[in-house]
């Protein structure tokens, strides 16, 4: 159940729509429902604003299936189900009453249609490289399921810093950035220290062997001398969109 959900439920009952006993149903049908091998959790919209995630790793195909359902079937218009594989997504498309899509790059599959953006402003999502695209797709798509304007700036890393300032308009009027870093993980630095809005920093575990898989960048991320710069952990692209798309939710 979405807030819209019980808003329009509270509004029919003081319209005379529906009695108090239906109102009392919903609710308590609403909370979670048991598939034996998962408790999809329908009340977590009303709790954070954000409707309940699939996280597709380690789940089999019938698993992610038998969520998604559960969410459609309780109202949830936007199915958002991140790191999924091809085989699971192969399963849904099957199913056309989930009105599925899935992109293979980011390995995100979307139930449902996705929201008319209502944020206040629009979020960038800059990389330093080509090969960050990964996680910054998964960032991308996850802000726009949770009803956020995307700016794209790719492969504008510090190794070409005229690459960055060619968009400094474009991250000058972000309600929030995204900088998404592998290597030494620079990027961040310099966006915070050009912008004022908050800068949310990605490490991802593109370079060679003395990165150890992404930790110089996460590092370098969290010990950066630029203010208000915030840390996701490695590859992190969904935790990133998560909070950014919070802040750009938030009204005065």
């Amino acid at each position: 159940m979405e807030k819209e959900s019980l808003s329009k439920l509270l509004d029919d009952y003081r319209e005379g729509k529906i009695n108090q006993e239906d109102v009392i149903l919903k609710i308590r049908q609403a909370p979670f429902e048991d598939l034996g091998f998962a408790k999809v959790d329908h009340h977590r919209a009303i709790r954070q604003g954000i409707a309940e995630v699939i996280y597709g790793a380690g789940k089999t195909p019938e698993q992610i299936l038998q969520i998604a359902r559960s969410a459609i079937n309780a109202g949830q218009r936007t199915v958002l189900i991140t790191r999924m594989k091809s085989q699971a997504a192969e399963l849904l498309s099957q199913h056309k009453e989930l009105s599925f899509t899935y992109d293979e790059l980011s390995m995100i599959g979307i139930c449902g249609s996705l929201p008319k953006p209502n944020g206040i402003g629009k979020i960038a999502i800059v990389t330093a490289g080509t090969s960050d695209m990964k996680v910054a797709e998964e960032a991308a798509k996850t802000c726009e399921a949770l009803g956020n304007e995307v700016v794209r700036i790719y492969d504008a890393g510090v190794a070409g810093l005229h690459r960055l300032l060619s968009n400094l308009d474009q991250l000058m009027k972000a309600k929030v950035i995204i900088a998404i870093a592998g290597m030494e993980g620079a990027l961040a630095s310099v966006v915070g220290g050009l912008v004022d809005c908050p800068v949310i920093a990605v490490p991802t575990s593109v370079g060679y062997g003395a990165n150890f898989g992404g930790l110089s960048a996460l590092l370098s991320m969290l010990n950066s001398c630029a203010s208000g710069i915030s840390v996701v952990n490695i590859d992190n692209g969904f935790g990133a969109a998560y909070q950014a798309s919070m802040i750009n939710h938030i009204t005065a």
